[in-house]
């Protein structure tokens, strides 16, 4: 009996063993099988309970994903029913949340209070509020560009050739020959080896720092750079070590406080930049170019150098710095500036060697991923340098403005003017004891200061001259400005009207501060 049911069992055991060798062999052709069978060994010689425990976990969690996320059967008895009138009351009494904290009433006065203007933008343009004719010293047209004839026409044929938009970013179908004549226009122009156009002015800078500076690169930064490169730096997530403003015995210090960190870490040498700007558009200080550049040949930095303000306006025809200090701008790793501020355009441009340029036409965020700039723009920027070189004339009008203004306000009793006796943004601020920008080491009443200024503001706007509180966002730049009122000067008004205008803001202030006494 006992051989019959071995017998009649031999082939279903045989089938088994051959099921169970296949899907060994299976099993082990799986990729991490053998690590897998290896814990499953050891974890049940050592603890089968375990290994018990841990199949019912496994079996519950597939069970758990496997099953409907809701007990609710087809007739939705688990359900609360809401009859129309209960949905329509439920409707009726819900209250959003407000996306945004309400204005606050300084807020929506100082939101209130900002002209509009009607018609094209110039020198003297008109306010849509009164009808009048103003005197501009609030926009930066420094070289008197804006409406300037010649552009403008250019401008209009290249319109009616290519139309509006440019249809698409530069890497794709974006780019047409106007945008590769303007690059090389700037090249020249600056002396650098070539140059990349980005369409918007302040997202050039803020794509190009992390374009070139990654997590673990060092950078030293000026601690009053504007609000786009503090973005940049942010995104870059760099390791930043912060100098005094415009102090470069300050970055000196740095500098060599970070290779003694190096040494002592025994760390690898990675990238270093120093980052600044030309003219600081926070106070209008210059930076010493020389004695940068000294610093980075020195210890062995690369600089990028944001020259928003100072290029189409230093120099004796508008190359920046670099022309106004006889400084090749090859020495310069990173050359970024603004079309818009400059040459009365559109968009910024960085220039340098090749391989920087060619770089950034990958890794430049804004210049990959946004449209390029309107055709007429390009030519609008070019057209503008050419004017820039056969008038050179303009930038001698400009700096004699600049100093017909700064010699009323010097003038005038209750404010300190800021910056570089050059630039062609003039700050001041209300006189105190301590004139610093810094909020660490002045001390004053931000808002109360704001509103004196924005009185001043008023009273010069309806007075006949245009001007504005330099505007900043409380809580996000990193280190908080003083109040400050921002004139900008133009070379489109003569030396007669600028004077004109620099009395008319004396005068307002004034009789501003008399009233607050």
């Amino acid at each position: 009996m006992e051989n019959s049911a071995s017998a009649a069992l031999e082939p279903l055991l045989s089938f088994l063993t051959f099921s169970l060798s296949t899907l060994e062999s299976g099993f082990y052709k799986l990729p991490g099988s053998a690590v897998v069978a290896r814990y499953v060994k050891s974890s049940h010689q050592n603890d089968p309970g375990r290994t018990i425990l841990e199949l019912i976990l496994i079996i519950f969690a597939i069970r758990t994903l496997l099953q409907s996320r809701t007990r609710a059967d087809r007739s939705g008895k688990h359900f609360i029913k809401f009859s129309e009138k209960e949905i329509d009351e439920l409707v009726d009494e819900w209250a959003p949340e407000p996306l945004v904290q309400p204005l606050t009433e300084w807020e929506q006065k100082d939101l209130s209070s900002v002209p509009v203007i009607a018609g094209p933008n110039g020198p003297k343009p008109k306010l849509f509020s009164t009808g009048k004719t103003v005197t501009n010293l609030a926009s930066f047209n420094f070289a008197g560009l804006a409406g300037n004839e010649q552009v403008k026409d250019r401008a209009v044929d290249t319109l009616r050739k290519y139309g509006l938009g440019s249809c698409g970013p530069p890497g794709f179908y974006g780019t047409i020959d106007v945008h590769i004549d303007f690059e090389r226009d700037i090249a020249e122009f600056l002396g650098t080896e070539a140059a990349i156009l980005y369409s918007q002015g302040f997202s050039t800078i803020s794509s190009v720092i992390p374009a070139f500076c990654k997590r673990g690169d060092i950078i030293v930064a000026d601690r009053s750079v504007n609000f786009a490169i503090q973005k940049g730096i942010q995104i870059s997530r760099s390791t930043v070590r912060w100098y005094d403003h415009n102090d470069l015995k300050s970055l000196e210090d740095t500098l060599i406080s970070v290779e003694k960190e190096r040494k002592k870490r025994k760390g690898l040498l990675t990238r270093r930049f120093i980052i600044t700007e030309g003219i600081f558009e926070r106070d209008g200080e210059m930076v010493d170019l020389p004695k940068l550049i000294e610093l980075k040949l020195k210890y062995k930095y690369r600089i990028i150098l944001d020259e928003s303000i100072s290029f189409g306006t230093m120099g004796r025809t508008g190359r920046g710095l670099t022309e106004l200090y006889n400084v090749p701008a090859s020495q310069i790793d990173m050359l970024v500036g603004s079309v818009a501020n400059g040459l009365c355009s559109a968009g910024g441009f960085c220039a340098g060697s090749a391989i920087v340029v060619d770089h950034q036409r990958i890794n430049g965020t804004s210049f990959v991923f946004s449209a390029s700039m309107p055709a007429l723009l390009a030519t609008s920027g070019s057209e503008a340098i050419t004017y820039l070189r056969n008038n050179p004339s303009v930038l001698l009008t400009l700096q004699d403005n600049i100093r017909a203004v700064r010699a009323v306000l010097e003038k005038t009793e209750g404010i300190t003017l800021l910056g570089h006796r050059a630039s062609p943004i003039i700050h001041f601020c209300l006189r105190t004891q301590q004139q610093s920008l810094s909020v660490t080491t002045a001390t004053y009443d931000h808002e109360a200061e704001e509103r004196i200024l924005q009185d001043i503001v008023d009273d010069v706007i309806a007075n006949g001259v245009l001007i504005t509180r330099a505007k900043h966002l409380r809580g996000q730049e990193m280190i908080e400005s003083r109040p400050t009122i921002r004139i900008a000067v133009t070379a489109a008004l003569t030396k007669k009207e600028v004077e004109k205008a620099a009395g008319v803001v004396k005068t307002s202030v004034t009789r501003i501060l008399s009233k607050r006494r």
